[in-house]
């Protein structure tokens, strides 16, 4: 672009200068039909010149225009996300599917040299997850993870099930953009905080005090967690990151301007029918129901093989 406007400006210094001769001639010459000539000259050299700096300012606006849209896309398809999986309904069954899906997505983090950062971790008695949080860094880690959202079914024999029955359970996965500070006027009276002891896996304690945040949002039942840091403030203030980047979305999704607006969130209940895909074990089929599309070989996708999935789900929602 800089070469071809400074291509426009050389011809521009070029006709200024013919313009300049070209009235010097007219002064000097003394014959009207001479005259008469050299000024229609001089109107012609004269739109020239403004035909060029037309196509220049064009240029700058178009320029300008570019400068914006990739400062947007920077801002509103980050390369970093907040994945968030909680068990849904099915006992222990759905904790322990809730854990295949943390480590799928893990493990697909990893595969494309991501950076995952575990900020809260909490399990259920049969070593399965109530809920596990993670910051992902990587380029266009949201974009391509964003469509994730929602509620995973899955059916299949439990380890428990001694009668070789099928169980129906689910988990909730929430993918949350992490953009540049939002500001969203949150009540401190519409929070309920409390601090425990960050567990690590297997129940051993992390720390010997109290450091690890939950925070819920009463009005729109939204609860965060962070137990990364040493510091109550530190995680605290990482869990607020997480509830304003959850409001901010719900407030989006549903075209609200004010948090007082925004309804309570449906993803959360892991009702079995609020289902976007199953993962069928029996049969070994995953389907999702989006777009009505189905892979097989499910232990190779839970070992975070997602992209023949990721690449038919990415223009959801575009």
């Amino acid at each position: 672009m800089d070469e071809v406007k400074q291509s426009f400006l050389d011809q521009i210094r070029e006709v200024e200068n013919q313009l300049e001769r070209t009235k010097e001639l007219f002064e000097s010459t003394q014959n009207p039909e001479m005259k008469k000539l050299i000024s229609k000259e001089l109107t012609s050299l004269e739109d020239q010149k403004d035909g060029l700096q037309k196509t220049i300012e064009n240029m700058e606006i178009q320029e300008q225009s570019k400068k914006k849209e990739k400062s947007r896309q920077t801002q509103t398809i980050p390369n970093e996300a907040v994945l968030e999986v909680r068990a849904g309904t099915g006992g222990d069954e759905a904790g322990l599917f809730a854990l295949d899906l943390y480590r799928m997505y893990v493990n697909y983090a990893q595969k494309k040299g991501w950076k995952l950062k575990q900020l809260f971790y909490s399990e259920n008695t049969a070593g399965g997850i109530k809920t596990a949080i993670a910051s992902i860094k990587g380029t266009v880690a949201y974009q391509l993870l964003k469509n994730e959202s929602g509620v995973h079914r899955v059916q299949r024999v439990p380890a428990t099930e001694s009668a070789g029955r099928i169980h129906t359970s689910t988990a909730t996965v929430a993918i949350l953009p992490k953009l540049k500070k939002i500001e969203l006027n949150i009540k401190e009276d519409e929070l309920k905080t409390d601090f425990f002891r960050a567990g690590g896996h297997g129940g051993q304690n992390v720390n010997k005090v109290s450091t690890a945040v939950r925070i819920k949002h009463k009005p729109t039942g939204i609860v965060v967690g962070c137990q990364e840091e040493r510091s109550q403030l530190k995680n605290r203030e990482k869990a607020m990151e997480i509830l304003t980047a959850k409001i901010y979305e719900l407030m989006r999704e549903q075209k609200v301007n004010k948090i007082s607006e925004v309804r309570a969130s449906q993803v959360g209940t892991g009702d079995r029918s609020e289902k976007i895909r199953t993962y069928n074990f029996p049969q070994d089929r995953i389907t999702d129901h989006r777009i009505n599309e189905s892979w097989y070989n499910i232990e190779d996708i839970l070992a975070g093989n997602l992209d023949s999935i990721l690449d038919k789900t990415k223009t959801l929602g575009a």
